[in-house]
């Protein structure tokens, strides 16, 4: 079953569900929703246990999925058990967790976040291996469903997208959350957004200096970083300014979903996950998501021609916003 579908079918839920498929922006919404549809509010902190990979490094560590499953719930009918990046599991825990599943008593449901296509062939994806008993729900994102997902992100930020910009960005090979920090930076614009504006905001994917000057202002190399944007803007400052606050707010939400509790980077990113795992561990949640404030913000005041229209106005604005995020991250906790 797609995720959609399930968002609108709601149908019934058995003693096992496997979330699949690679958005993760998805999957945490339908887990969400399994959440609610099985638990009232003031229950759900009472009779739901997560278990994450840290929690499962090797087959014995299963007895804890078990214990979990064998609680009795409290003031309720059934308990929820959620194992989360079941995806990062080695080969010997993930078979041990299909025994589990084998066995799960009518006072439990176990949901198991496995964030790999259905048709993974390695892993193979945990709900192939668990039968008819499993409710398998798919969060890959089609390009219909991209559609709907900025159609409902952009009713929910106030804005409107004309037809062609809309269907360009959906047209797009881009993750929900790569999306998702699109609209924001667009929606700031405080009018409709034209196809116009969806092409001057995604960056050109073939020029990587843009990325590097991101990846060097959030590492703390910020000399490096103002050597590379100054390369960039030497030849072109008003078509290098989007490129680079562009990269710079991608990067910022990349550590922004690192740094807060039970983020995971999508798979396009994975090879950050090393560098900024360290760097998220430091700064904290609170002082990233104000740095890609700052950086949607400074998109903003160069998309509604608030930054100026000069040449050296573009470069006192990469300046400038460089040196704040950089400070905020330098002084982070």
């Amino acid at each position: 079953m797609k995720g959609y579908a399930f968002l609108d079918e709601a149908p019934p839920l058995g003693r096992l569900v496997v979330i699949e498929g690679t958005e993760r922006l998805l999957a945490e919404r339908v887990l969400a929703t399994v959440i609610e549809r099985l638990l009232p509010p003031d229950l759900r902190d009472l009779n739901t246990a997560h278990l994450r990979p840290d929690d499962l490094k090797d087959p014995g560590s299963i007895r804890q999925v078990l214990d979990a499953l064998a609680t009795v719930p409290f003031l309720a009918e059934r308990r929820v058990i959620v194992v989360h990046d079941a995806q990062e599991l080695r080969a010997p825990v993930r078979h041990a967790l299909v025994q589990a599943a084998a066995s799960v008593p009518e006072t439990a449901v176990l949901v198991i976040c496995d964030l790999v296509s259905p048709r993974s062939q390695r892993p193979t994806p945990l709900g192939a291996a668990l039968g008819r008993a499993v409710l398998r729900i798919d969060t890959a994102a089609s390009e219909e469903i991209r559609v709907r997902f900025i159609r409902e992100e952009a009713q929910a930020l106030g804005a409107s997208l004309q037809p062609r910009a809309l269907a360009v960005l959906a047209s797009a090979e881009r993750d929900l959350a790569a999306i998702r920090n699109d609209l924001q930076k667009l929606a700031l614009l405080g009018r409709p957004i034209s196809e116009r504006d969806v092409e001057a905001e995604l960056p050109p994917e073939s020029d990587p200096k843009a990325y590097r000057y991101a990846g060097a202002v959030v590492e703390g190399r910020t000399g490096a970083a103002i050597e590379i944007a100054e390369e960039l803007l030497a030849g072109d400052p008003r078509g290098a300014t989007v490129p680079l606050l562009s990269a710079l707010a991608s990067e910022l939400v990349a550590l922004w979903e690192t740094a807060r509790p039970g983020g995971r980077l999508p798979a396009r990113l994975a090879w950050r996950e090393r560098v900024l795992r360290p760097i998220a561990a430091r700064v904290g949640p609170v002082a990233a998501q104000a740095a890609h404030r700052l950086a949607v913000e400074a998109c903003a005041e160069l998309m509604t021609g608030r930054a100026g229209t000069d040449p050296e106005d573009h470069r006192v604005l990469v300046a400038r916003v460089t040196a704040e995020v950089a400070a905020l991250l330098r002084g982070a906790r």
